[in-house]
């Protein structure tokens, strides 16, 4: 190429020699010229400019290996990035634009070995932008891109295919147009089937790059020149159109994402996003730095299984294929693989204290599919679903045939219904309700109270009914004999887990219950030195009550007579103060109130040290595994430590930092506790905001149960406050403790392993969300359990949101597309993504059976 260029030179040089020139001076001239013209072919010159800004993304394909490492599923169009995703790109510097282009010309090189440039002057544009399209279907032009230079002028194109770009850029915004009117029609739904960058090479050598740059000769120049103008008029028009219809929007503070912003690259199924023009579909925030959190953990909050650092990393590989089957075992459809161990529960030396009722796991965690029973239906949507279910989505009769009298459920054709009732509350949960704040004035429903525990619930009517009073009930029930009573209460639309008093500490930190609440929950208190209240006494909080309505208290029968003397010396002896005994006169039951001391001034004061005071090694919070002990903690006084005072009153202590949050410690995301805290509320909030409310497809009034795995602060839960939908918060074992935050909050969690099952029955939760849960379980649990347990607690047509590394995303992505799950979208930012799916109806036809779940 340089030969053909320099022969032109040397045309013009001779054409104006002197024509008269005697001949053996020609021949030293030609003579001379030839030398020249060999050493000038030997040597290519490399040409060390900047390269104009509009040619930086000219070839979208010759993306650095970090890239295609990094989001190695997703087609790269930033030209359907929000605006300042965009930000960076445009004010890169010019030895990054000059690399671009080196790379961009050693493709073009190795993709047109044979080209010359004779061949390419004579080449018409018509002609030529059929070839680039054949070659690169995929490759589309960023319509957001400046076609000026860095001092405002229009910079002249340095080949002939920017004209090729232009046409491009005008085909690729109809195409944009059309998908995004389409988008728009499906409410935001964008769905998803996994495809791939537009190519994947790159050039051969820095040689072939220069001899690219010296292709173009003045004439070609003067030619693109004016295309070039076009150009640039056809990106304003491209602008103008892609600002009318809704581009998305992130309002994030420049400095806080400027660095993030020059290294990003947003790749997205299809090259589109809905069309929100207040949404986004993966917003990074002024919080972007919370994607992870620290690896650093000093002196904040330790982990409920500390001792989890020390196992093995299992590395994980991604398989390409999977086989399910489903479950074969005796609990069919509704099996709790932790709770329905029986080989194990068969082994147990005593059943005293419910042994048999308390998690059993497996050692290997199952990896086959629950069954849905036959006639499965979606639940009925909120506030409806109080007052009936679908009969065969919870096809149990037995507790309609026990407890029909008191209104706990009945079965009415193809429905069962639940007429708000219970044994205490015959006559319904909100008069009951009311009763007791009559009681006691101070309860305050939905002010003071706002997180409860409800002891034994049976199908928690009164959890149920606390929601007309803005109060969240934790409530929890056995699976025993009487069948499926939490079922019915998720079913319902109430929060529940399968839990038992037994012979282990509740899944919950010390002092976040304003009130604990028990109706006739079977619970023998008095017992064994009071072991079981002095369990309800550790997750009490300091001046929080103790409701107990239970015949006791009010019948005079032998046996009732015996509990209420021997419950009345156990409460004094811990301290705490009757404050009522009242009888409702409408169900005709009666309640004593009880409430907890908020100084120890009680407990010094004691004459025998029975029930004895924990010793000061014990850790009230430890509650993952941890044997119930007969003994009863002290009440913090410093005025800096957590109990010591009473929360803010609701809702003003959703958003406002614990005052016992200090500056001191050091937050989850390395920022001091307060800050953090405040970081993470505004991320969230950002993100379900701008995203997740109308940005992903997700129709919230099917939403009501769900679940945040990975719940760090409780930012996914306080976002969604004025949606009628309840979050359970999950903590995980080897995560930092942060659930006493969350009920600070006047929300409510529990503590999980997610390398084992989940207390709830399958199909309780409408929507799952993950942030960064499976990368890092994956790491020491197997991850097609994991997807399996998932798959089990989520309803057939609930939603999965999961936020991780690409590499997960993708995992992820073809194990469930192997369950017949739809992706509804999948979105990448530097290696962080973004994936939103949708259980099927599926089963397998084969099945496993499970030995040990089998009677």
């Amino acid at each position: 190429m340089a030969l053909g260029k320099y022969t032109r030179v040397d045309n013009r040089r001779s054409s104006s020699s002197y024509c008269s020139t005697v001949s053996i001076v020609i021949f030293v001239g030609l003579c001379l010229v030839g030398v020249w013209m060999m050493t000038s072919s030997s040597v290519v010159p490399v040409q060390n400019v900047d390269v104009p800004q509009e040619n930086k993304n000219e070839v979208k394909g010759g993306v650095s290996e970090k890239d295609v490492g990094n989001t190695p599923q997703f087609e790269d169009n930033p030209g359907d990035l929000p605006e300042d995703a965009t930000k960076g790109d445009i004010n890169v510097n010019s030895e990054s634009n000059s690399n671009s282009q080196k790379v961009q010309d050693e493709e073009k090189l190795e993709e047109k070995p044979e080209e010359k440039p004779e061949e390419k002057l004579e080449e018409k544009p018509e002609e030529k932008a059929e070839e680039k399209l054949e070659e690169k279907p995929e490759e589309k032009p960023d319509p957001n891109e400046d076609t000026k230079s860095d001092d405002g002028s229009n910079t002249e194109t340095e080949d002939g295919e920017r004209k090729t770009d232009t046409e491009e850029t005008k085909k690729d915004i109809e195409e944009t147009k059309t998908d995004k009117e389409e988008t728009n029609s499906d409410g935001g739904e964008t769905k998803t089937d996994g495809g791939e960058n537009g190519s994947d090479g790159q050039g051969d050598s820095e040689e072939g790059s220069g001899e690219k740059k010296s292709d173009l000769d003045e004439t070609e120049q003067k030619s693109n020149s004016s295309e070039s103008e076009k150009k640039s008029e056809n990106l304003d028009e491209t602008k103008e159109e892609e600002k009318v219809d809704g581009q998305i929007e992130e309002k994030v503070e420049q400095n806080d994402n400027k660095e993030s912003d020059e290294k990003s690259s947003e790749k997205k199924e299809n090259g589109q996003a809905p069309n929100q023009s207040s949404s986004e579909v993966f917003p990074s925030g002024a919080q972007s730095e919370l994607l992870n959190e620290t690896t650093t953990k000093v002196g904040a909050w330790s982990t409920q299984a500390t001792e989890s650092k020390n196992e093995e990393v299992q590395t994980s590989t991604q398989q390409t294929g999977y086989t399910w089957k489903v479950c074969n075992v005796t609990a069919g459809p509704d099996y709790i693989p932790c709770l329905d161990n029986l080989q194990a529960i068969k082994s147990l030396r005593s059943t005293k204290h419910y042994e048999h009722r308390e998690r059993h796991c497996p050692e290997a965690s199952p990896t086959c599919l629950v069954s849905l029973p036959e006639g499965y239906r979606r639940s009925i949507e909120w506030p409806k679903c109080r007052e009936k279910i679908w009969y065969y989505n919870v096809p149990h009769t037995k507790l309609a045939q026990i407890k029909g009298h008191q209104n706990w459920v009945k079965v009415t054709g193809e429905y069962l219904t639940f007429p708000g009732g219970g044994t205490q509350f015959k006559h319904g949960a909100l008069h009951y309700i009311d009763f007791i704040q009559e009681s006691v004035s101070d309860v305050a429903w939905g002010k003071r109270s706002r997180v409860i525990l409800d002891v034994g619930c049976g199908v928690a009517s009164f959890g149920g009914y606390l929601f007309d009073r803005d109060v969240l009930a934790m409530s929890f029930a056995p699976k025993d004999e009487h069948e499926a009573q939490v079922q019915f209460a998720l079913e319902r639309g109430i929060p529940g887990i399968s839990a038992v008093m037994g012979t282990k500490r509740l899944p919950f930190p010390s002092r976040v219950f304003d009130v604990v609440h028990c109706a006739r929950c079977r619970v023998p208190w008095h017992i064994e030195g009071g072991k079981l209240l002095l369990e309800l006494n550790r997750v009490l909080r300091p001046g929080g009550f103790f409701v107990w309505s239970a015949t006791p208290v009010y019948q005079k029968l032998p046996e009732d007579v015996g509990i209420w003397s021997a419950m009345k010396d156990l409460t004094k002896a811990m301290c705490w103060e009757l404050v009522s005994i009242s009888k409702d006169k409408v169900n005709k039951v009666g309640a004593a109130i009880f409430k907890k001391p908020t100084s120890n001034e009680c407990y010094e004061k004691r004459s025998k040290s029975e029930p004895p005071m924990c010793p000061e090694h014990d850790d009230p919070n430890a509650a993952w595994n941890v044997p119930l002990q007969a003994c009863m903690h002290k009440v913090p006084v410093d005025a800096s430590v957590r109990g010591s005072q009473w929360p803010e009153q609701w809702p003003a202590r959703l958003e406002k930092a614990p005052y016992w949050l200090l500056s001191s410690q050091v937050g989850v995301y390395g920022k001091t506790a307060p800050e953090d805290f405040t970081a993470d509320h505004e991320h969230w909030k950002h993100v379900v905001t701008k995203s997740y409310l109308n940005g992903i497809g997700i129709n919230w009034s099917n939403v009501r149960n769900a679940m945040d795995m990975n719940s760090v602060y409780g930012g996914f839960a306080a976002a969604l406050k004025d949606l009628s939908v309840w979050v359970m918060n999950v903590v995980s074992i080897d995560s930092p403790d942060t659930l006493p935050i969350i009920y600070e909050r006047g929300l409510f969690g529990i503590y999980h392993d997610w390398c084992e099952s989940f207390n709830t029955y399958p199909r309780s939760y409408d929507l799952l969300h993950a942030d960064h849960l499976f990368s890092k379980v994956k790491k020491r649990c197997n991850l097609v359990a994991v997807v399996a347990e998932v798959d089990r607690i989520l309803r057939p047509e609930g939603k999965l949101i999961v936020r991780d590394n690409v590499e997960t995303i993708n995992e992820l992505e073809n194990m469930l597309k192997s369950m017949h799950w739809e992706v509804r979208l999948t979105y990448s930012k530097d290696s962080e993504g973004l994936l939103c799916v949708q259980k099927s109806m599926w089963r397998p036809e084969e099945s496993e059976t499970i030995k040990y779940a089998i009677a």
